[in-house]
């Protein structure tokens, strides 16, 4: 199985091809660890607990945003995600059957080949303020339905990983915009019946919820199917409902 991968040291940008033997079960983070231990130790990428939980391992697979833990060599072409594609996906190298192409996530500075400087997503995050604000300190638990918990665990299930904000044709367009990661859970805190802030006007603005325009990469690439798209829309819904 051969894979082409984006190299950038710093000063240069180029793209290296290595074979690497097909194994059971075989993902695509186990086939940069067999490149990097066999074949180039200089091979740079971003990983930690190789169980689609952590988010640290999202990079551009065949031009779609992924986790590579969780991501088989063996159905990388047969999985081909109807999303929409936009210049930020597609430039760099083509595609082609005879190898999987793996580049760094757009939208974020590379810092080494597939490692990506994840400080302006994380900004965007911290700008929403992420942590419960309740009115006042609760004499004892704070007891909620099924139905708000799941609803809750719509967005709640987000692991941060940025394959979103990579998908996102918006956040390619337009470097303020919070990007749908974030939107999605200031939407989180929104609807937790625990928070007493008014968590819609910290996005009220032309780059926060009107900003999106729906393509809706980020709930077809999210590894964990959070909906950003649905919350932005419902906190659309509910500012327009207050101005009348």
């Amino acid at each position: 199985m051969e894979f082409k991968i984006y190299r950038y040291d710093g000063e240069e940008e180029s793209y290296d091809t290595y074979k690497v033997p097909p194994e059971e079960g075989q993902t695509v983070l186990d086939a940069l660890f067999h490149i990097q231990e066999n074949i180039d130790d200089s091979l740079s990428f971003r990983y930690s607990c190789r169980g689609a939980v952590c988010g640290s391992c999202a990079m551009l697979i065949d031009k779609v945003p992924r986790l590579a833990c969780r991501t088989q060599t063996k159905r990388v072409k047969e999985q081909k995600r109807e999303i929409e594609h936009y210049k930020a996906l597609d430039e760099g190298e083509e595609l082609s059957e005879d190898h999987i192409l793996v580049e760094p996530l757009p939208h974020l500075e590379v810092k080494k080949d597939l490692i990506v400087d994840m400080e302006k997503f994380y900004e965007n995050y911290e700008r929403i303020e992420p942590y419960l604000k309740p009115d006042e300190k609760p004499e004892k638990e704070h007891l909620m339905d099924q139905e708000k918990v799941s609803e809750l665990e719509d967005y709640t299930n987000c692991i941060l990983c940025a394959a979103c904000f990579g998908g996102c044709p918006v956040n390619g367009e337009n470097e303020k915009y919070l990007g749908p990661a974030a939107l999605a859970k200031l939407y989180r805190f929104h609807i937790d019946p625990r928070d007493d802030d008014d968590r819609l006007t910290l996005a009220d603005h032309e780059d926060g919820w009107w900003a999106c325009d729906f393509y809706t990469n980020c709930r077809k690439v999210c590894p964990k199917d959070v909906p950003p798209n649905f919350g932005i829309g419902k906190a659309r819904q509910e500012l327009e409902e207050e101005d009348d």
